[in-house]
């Protein structure tokens, strides 16, 4: 066989289902204008896939920001933190990161998913116990893998499926890992984590929570999921990326626990991986800051949300059963679910096709995400372009 023999099946699948361009694998978005609008070929688009949850990619204080670290701190670190050093910048941003948090410990990564592979790889050896919720990200999945840890899946948001797999480790989940996430990326769901909470307080384990999509988007303050719920007491890790609603490219984790520095001289990925350019850390910075002291962002990411989530459901589509900056559509077969989203561009409107097994039930579905950055007119747009082809595609809307 030769060495790409095995993608065979792959590429049949895909060019039975794509068969022009643009195509929702890859997309080519040809020129941006602002955070909510771009073009795509022909199309001029409104931006709906882009997890810009605080709108903040064009900030003129981050862009500001950056622009200031590349001329005096150059272009990159091409090295490691571990071999060549931490700028300045890296460390204050850990220590604005930890101050926010209220952790006592905070390790930056190069991306979200490498602070998933450096930390959950790390903590989660071929001597421990995972329990994570089934719809957890792949980086998560990959990263217990890269431990060589027990893997336990439980139902997603299933609390008492976890308290059951939990009962049947015996002593041995006192020193379980669960790890759920605070906002699910494909459905936008929310995990149950109160009840999470109450089965370790009376089982045990260690509980890891990743805040990537909901950093920002819940909290009084913007810390996520578990600010929202009260438990971050319970929390022992706090997961989570620069990419969503800092608007940049990174990732970190957040602990209590006084020993969790030492995850810096046993985690590979965080040792011999590049630190982040001094221009990301720039704007991640003044981003945070922006995140912090301007809660109106979060105020009109929510309006949109809902707005969205309303004129979805009224026209009769299949959507999650409440508002989320995170919005699924959910549609018939994969053939369709491509040709809808063409459809889509074709209206004016950007957003991100799923296909089994990513997406539930073996449908396709079409993911939208609200940012604080969409005008109400904008999610108009949106909402008149799925209702332009809810006739078109008879399955994809369910009129009740």
């Amino acid at each position: 066989m030769a060495l790409f023999d095995k993608f065979n099946k792959l590429a049949q699948e895909r060019t039975a289902l794509i068969q022009a361009e643009p195509s929702p694998f890859g997309t080519r978005i040809d020129e941006i204008y602002t955070p909510t609008e771009g073009r795509i070929g022909q199309w001029r688009v409104v931006l709906a896939g882009t997890n810009n949850y605080l709108g903040l990619t064009f900030d003129a204080e981050c862009i500001k920001a950056a622009q200031q670290a590349l001329e005096h701190e150059g272009t990159g670190t091409t090295g490691s933190r571990m071999a060549n050093g931490s700028y300045g910048s890296h460390m204050a941003l850990e220590e604005e990161l930890g101050d926010f948090f209220q952790r006592r410990s905070v390790i930056v990564f190069s991306t979200g998913y490498l602070a998933n592979l450096g930390i959950i790889g790390t903590l989660a050896g071929p001597d421990d116990i995972v329990l994570l919720d089934a719809d957890c990200h792949a980086s998560i999945y990959d990263a217990c893998r890269m431990g060589g840890a027990q893997v336990i899946r439980f139902r997603h948001n299933d609390a008492a499926d976890l308290e059951k797999r939990m009962l049947r480790l015996g002593e041995k989940a006192r020193d379980a890992i669960i790890i759920v996430e605070g906002i699910y990326s494909m459905m936008g769901d929310q995990a149950p984590l109160n009840e999470i909470v109450e089965i370790k307080r009376r089982l045990g384990g260690y509980l890891l929570v990743d805040e990537a999509h909901s950093v920002g988007v819940l909290g009084a303050n913007g810390r996520g999921l578990a600010e929202e719920l009260g438990v971050e007491d319970e929390v022992d890790v706090i997961l989570g990326t620069f990419s969503k609603s800092l608007g940049a490219i990174g990732g970190f984790a957040a602990s209590q626990h006084a020993e969790f520095d030492l995850l810096r001289y046993a985690s590979r990925p965080y040792i011999f991986t590049a630190s982040p350019s001094p221009s990301v850390i720039a704007s991640v910075r003044t981003a945070l800051r922006s995140l912090r002291t301007r809660p109106e962002l979060r105020t009109q990411l929510w309006d949109n949300a809902r707005q969205l989530h309303k004129g979805l459901s009224a026209l009769g589509y299949r959507v999650s059963s409440r508002p989320s900056p995170v919005i699924p559509v959910m549609l018939g077969s994969p053939k369709e679910g491509v040709a809808f989203w063409e459809a889509l561009i074709e209206q004016g409107v950007y957003v991100n096709l799923v296909l089994p097994p990513a997406s539930p039930n073996g449908d396709a579905l079409v993911r939208c995400s609200v940012s604080a950055a969409h005008t109400p007119k904008q999610i108009d747009q949106i909402i008149a372009a799925f209702a332009t082809l809810r006739d078109v595609f008879s399955t994809a809307a369910q009129v009740s």
